[in-house]
């Protein structure tokens, strides 16, 4: 299932080709295009009784800013955009009838240390890049109970916890198959 959505915005977004040409970090902005502030991309798997969810954003939609926190306020700014990510069943609008649990998450950002990834190398050849483009990568992984329940993502959650986010270019896979819709605030729900 993983595979599915991680070939998902490859499949489905024209920037495939350099993105697959690129590795780990560079992959995200090249599939978010020109890294615009205030758009991310959101994608969503929903296979039987498996629910996959990946979000890519530019920093400064969830945090406000894209450099190394140095200050104070700018640490406190990062760890409560962490936090607020690891409660991702508010962000989604996932129904309580659909019974869905979080399984595994999975957090990165240059902006988030002690991760327990590497970046060392990559941060001593582009550090300058990195801190002026620095992505948030959100990936989520559901076992729900009841998953006909689960007709349709709400992300109305995510643009309230997240007011620096205008627009999400959401893909998403379930029964029916498969769409792409632009989500906003005042149009925050897709259906499966």
């Amino acid at each position: 299932m993983r595979r599915l959505l991680l070939a998902l915005p490859f499949a489905l977004l024209p920037g495939f080709a350099l993105a697959a040409e690129h590795d780990h970090d560079h992959a995200h902005h090249d599939s978010l295009g020109a890294h615009e502030h205030g758009a991310a991309e959101l994608d969503a798997a929903l296979d039987g009784s498996t629910l996959e969810v990946e979000l890519r954003s530019p920093a400064m939609n969830l945090v406000g800013f894209e450099h190394a926190p140095s200050s104070e306020a700018d640490k406190r700014k990062v760890a409560d955009a962490r936090k607020q990510l690891e409660q991702p069943n508010g962000l989604f609008g996932l129904p309580a009838a659909a019974g869905c649990t979080l399984a595994e998450s999975e957090l990165e950002s240059p902006l988030f240390e002690g991760e327990g990834h590497d970046h060392d190398d990559e941060h001593e050849h582009d550090e300058d890049h990195e801190s002026q483009h620095s992505e948030i990568h959100a990936h989520y992984h559901f076992n729900c109970a009841t998953p006909e329940a689960l007709k349709a993502l709400d992300l109305q959650g995510l643009f309230k916890a997240f007011p620096g986010t205008q627009k999400i270019q959401a893909q998403l896979i379930g029964p029916k198959g498969q769409q792409g819709v632009q989500l906003t605030a005042d149009q925050p729900r897709a259906a499966f």
